[in-house]
């Protein structure tokens, strides 16, 4: 059943949004990842990627997707991924298995690459996460969730700065929602406060 303030109750007890309360895969994703501190360059390279991805479509499609495209971008390794030749876009588009769409793929290509000079700089983790806000978000329903922050346009603006693409403010708030620099977790939701980086209300 669903609560006043948002939540559905599983039949494990557990609080969570309806989004994430019936489909055994987004269930299992929220429960377990979604929210969960990523600072290494690898995770925050593939969330991106996947996050530039799923503009457009709904995220289970690309979470359904996942293990196919962690094989097709050789597991998100940014230096793999930015030597890719037009062979290799050829293959990733003959791939039914992921999204064929040759403006994204390309843009992986060129944002592996944007990710490696990075480094010089401290690091893609390290620029998305400077960008963490003073305070997060306190939703009780779905509509108390903004789409997109100060911080994620400023992100958004950074990383374009430093050649990246597909990474608008929209796109970037659901990267910062994911990778926990932002807790949009609904209030009465069980995974609340869980991520150690914003304390429960």
């Amino acid at each position: 059943m669903t609560s006043a303030i948002g939540v559905v109750i599983g039949d494990d007890g557990l609080a969570r949004p309806a989004w994430a309360a019936t489909d055994p895969l987004l269930r299992e994703y929220y429960d377990t990842e979604w929210g969960v501190p990523v600072r290494d360059e690898r995770g925050v390279f593939e969330r991106l990627s996947l996050e530039a991805f799923q503009s457009g479509l709904s995220w289970v499609t690309i979470l359904r997707k996942r293990p196919a495209f962690r094989a097709a971008f050789d597991g998100f390794d940014p230096e793999v991924v930015a030597q890719y030749t037009d062979a290799q876009v050829e293959r990733l588009m003959a791939d039914a298995g992921i999204v064929r769409n040759l403006r994204k793929i390309r843009a992986t290509i060129s944002n592996a690459a944007a990710t490696i000079r990075l480094r010089d700089e401290g690091g893609l983790a390290e620029l998305v996460w400077s960008f963490q806000p003073a305070v997060t978000p306190e939703p009780e329903v779905l509509t108390d969730i903004p789409t997109q922050s100060p911080e994620s346009v400023a992100l958004a603006k950074a990383l374009r700065a430093k050649g990246f693409v597909f990474v608008g403010p929209t796109t970037m708030f659901a990267l910062m929602e994911a990778i926990g620099i932002v807790d949009t977790h609904l209030v009465a939701s069980h995974r609340r406060g869980t991520s150690g980086v914003w304390p429960a209300e």
